[in-house]
C-alpha cells in the first residue's frame, strides 16, 4: 500500500540525521496521499539507522492504524491536524534541532533579517504562545496542532512553510516530504543566523519590506523566475 509515498517517507525520514536535524529519535516526517486521505508516518521511539520502509505506519485521518505493525509517531495527531487545516502542504517534519529549538524555547519569533530569510520564509517565523494545564493534559497532540492553526489565523501557511512551538521545537511543512525537509533545514540555518546577528547588533531590524517581497516573490509569486521552468 502506498509504496512510492513510503520510498519517499522512507528516504526524508533517513535524510534528518544526515543534515543534523535530529539527534537518537528527536524528529519525524510524514506524508499524505491526498487521493486516499491516508498518510505514512514515521513509527514512534524506533532509530533511523534501524528504520526501514516496512516500518512505516499508514494511519487514516482519524489516527487509525490502516498498515503498519507498529504504533505511529506520538505526534501523530499534530500532523493530522495540520493535513485537515492546511490542505496544500504534503508532507510534515518535526525535529529539535538546536538553533530552532533555541528561539522556541526563548518563545522568540526568528526575526526576517536577510535574504537567506526572504527566499522561503515570507517574515518572521512565528512563535506560539504556550499551551495551558489544560490542553496540557487532555489530548496534548492534537492540542499541539490546534495551536499552530491558532498561530496561522492571520498567516498564510504557504508563505510561511515553518512555525516554532514555544518550550517544545519547530513543525515544518511543503508540497511533500522532501520539500518539507528542505524547509526544515533552512529553518535551521535562518535561526542560527539571527542568533549570530543579533549577537552582533542587538539593534538590527528586519529586512526591508521591498527587500523581503522580491527574494521570496521572486521564487514564489505567481511572476517567480528563480530557477529553470
Amino acid at each position: 500500500m502506498l509504496e512510492k509515498l513510503k520510498k519517499k517517507v522512507l528516504d526524508a525520514n533517513l535524510s534528518l540525521p544526515l543534515h543534523g536535524l535530529v539527534k537518537f529519535t528527536w524528529g519525524n516526517v510524514s506524508g499524505i496521499d491526498r487521493k486516499s486521505d491516508l498518510i505514512v508516518i514515521k513509527p514512534s521511539g524506533v532509530p533511523y539507522k534501524k528504520l526501514t520502509k516496512d516500518d512505516l505506519v499508514v494511519v487514516d485521518m482519524e489516527g487509525n492504524i490502516v498498515e503498519g505493525n507498529l504504533n505511529p509517531s506520538s505526534d501523530t495527531k499534530t500532523h493530522i491536524v495540520l493535513y485537515k487545516k492546511f490542505p496544500g502542504i504534503g508532507g510534515i517534519v518535526h525535529t529539535h534541532s538546536v538553533w530552532a529549538t533555541i528561539w522556541a524555547q526563548a518563545g522568540i519569533s526568528i526575526p526576517a533579517l536577510g535574504t537567506t530569510h526572504a527566499d522561503y520564509f515570507y517574515g518572521s517565523v512565528p512563535c506560539s504562545r504556550k499551551l495551558d494545564t489544560e490542553e496540557i493534559n487532555n489530548d496534548y497532540e492534537l492540542k499541539t496542532g490546534d495551536l499552530i492553526i491558532e498561530t496561522f489565523k492571520d498567516i498564510n501557511y504557504k508563505n510561511m512553510p515553518g512555525v516554532l512551538i514555544r518550550n517544545h521545537g519547530p513543525f515544518c511543512w511543503g508540497k511533500d516530504a522532501e520539500t518539507a525537509v528542505h524547509n526544515s533545514v533552512v529553518l535551521e540555518e535562518i535561526a542560527m543566523m539571527a542568533y549570530y546577528s543579533k549577537s552582533i547588533n542587538p539593534d538590527i531590524g528586519s529586512i526591508d519590506k521591498e527587500l523581503l517581497d522580491k527574494h521570496f516573490l521572486r521564487k514564489h509569486g505567481d511572476n517567480s523566475y528563480y530557477g529553470q521552468k
